[in-house]
C-alpha cells in the first residue's frame, strides 16, 4: 500500500479540509508536537519524517477559481519527494502548467473536467503514465464542474450522466495511469472510506493502480482498502492527530490489495 500525504493549499497555506465545506477550512496548526500554523513546507516535512514517500497537493484556489498553481507547490516539490498535482487541470496547456510547477502526476478532477474528450487530449498531450483521474464523489454521488451531485443513469459520453464504474472506464480508456476515489463528504471527518464505492471501481477496472482518500482513521482502514484491491490512500487527518504513525506508515508497505475478486 502506497501512503500518500495531503497536503490542501487555500492562499498559499496549508488547511485542514473537512467534509468538502472549503468556505470553512482552518490552517492546520499543529501535527503532534510540531507548530505548522499553516505552513506547507513545514508539514511536508513532518510526512516525510512519518515515512511517507509521497505527497498529494491539492490547490484550493485553482480548482475552484481556475488559474495556475499557487507558488508554494514548487517548494513543496523542492523536497524531491513525488507530487501528485490537483491543480484544476482541465486542458492540456494547464496539465504543462502543472508538470512545470513540479508535478510529478497531474491529477485532472471530475469536478473540473469539461468532457472526456479533454481527458483524452491531456494524456496524448503529457503521456497517460504522468496523469491520474480523481473520482470525485459526494456521498457516493459523482461531482461535475458545477459541484452539484449527479446521477448514476448510463447515457452518452457525458461525465454527469455515469455511473461510478462506467466513469471508470472511460478514464482508463483515456490513458491514465491511476484513479482516486475520494468522497469529499468523508474528507477530515474519520468516519472510514467508502469502500462499497473502492469495490465496485476496482471490479470495473482491475489492472489500473487504485488510491482512496477521504475518511481514513488509522491502519485497520488500510488494511480493508487493501482487501478490497486499493493500491494506496489519501490520508491528511489519521497522520495529524497521530492515528497513523511512522511505524503504520511502514507497515502499510506490507499490504497487498486483493487480487481474489
Amino acid at each position: 500500500m502506497i501512503i500518500i500525504g495531503v497536503i490542501d493549499l487555500a492562499e498559499g497555506r496549508a488547511v485542514h479540509a473537512r467534509a468538502g465545506l472549503r468556505e470553512s477550512y482552518t490552517p492546520v496548526r499543529q501535527v503532534g508536537e510540531t507548530a505548522i500554523d499553516g505552513d506547507a513546507i513545514g508539514l511536508a516535512r513532518v510526512y516525510i519524517g512519518r515515512g511517507v514517500d509521497e505527497l498529494y497537493v491539492a490547490d484550493l484556489d485553482a480548482i475552484v477559481n481556475g488559474g495556475p498553481a499557487h507558488g508554494v507547490v514548487r517548494s513543496v516539490a523542492s523536497l524531491n519527494v513525488p507530487i501528485w498535482l490537483d491543480a484544476g487541470v482541465s486542458s492540456a496547456d494547464t496539465a504543462h502548467g502543472a508538470l512545470a510547477a513540479g508535478a510529478t502526476r497531474v491529477i485532472v478532477g471530475l469536478e473540473t473536467l469539461s468532457s472526456f474528450e479533454a481527458l483524452d487530449d491531456i494524456c496524448r498531450a503529457v503521456g497517460g503514465d504522468r496523469v491520474a483521474f480523481s473520482l470525485d464523489l459526494r456521498n457516493g454521488e459523482p461531482i461535475t464542474l458545477a459541484g452539484a451531485a449527479v446521477s448514476c443513469k448510463a447515457a452518452p459520453d457525458d461525465p454527469g450522466h455515469l455511473s461510478i464504474e462506467d466513469i471508470a472506464r472511460r478514464a482508463v480508456d483515456a490513458g491514465v495511469s491511476a484513479l482516486t476515489v475520494i468522497d469529499l463528504a468523508r474528507v477530515g471527518t474519520g468516519s472510514g472510506p467508502d469502500l462499497e464505492a473502492i469495490a465496485r471501481v476496482r471490479a470495473a477496472v482491475r489492472e489500473i493502480t487504485l488510491i482512496a482518500g477521504g475518511g481514513v482513521r488509522g491502519p485497520g482502514d488500510l488494511a480493508r482498502l487493501a482487501d478490497e484491491g486499493c493500491d494506496g490512500a489519501l490520508v491528511a487527518s489519521a497522520l495529524h492527530h497521530g492515528r497513523l504513525t511512522a511505524s503504520d506508515v511502514a507497515a502499510a508497505r506490507d499490504l497487498h490489495r486483493s487480487v481474489s475478486r
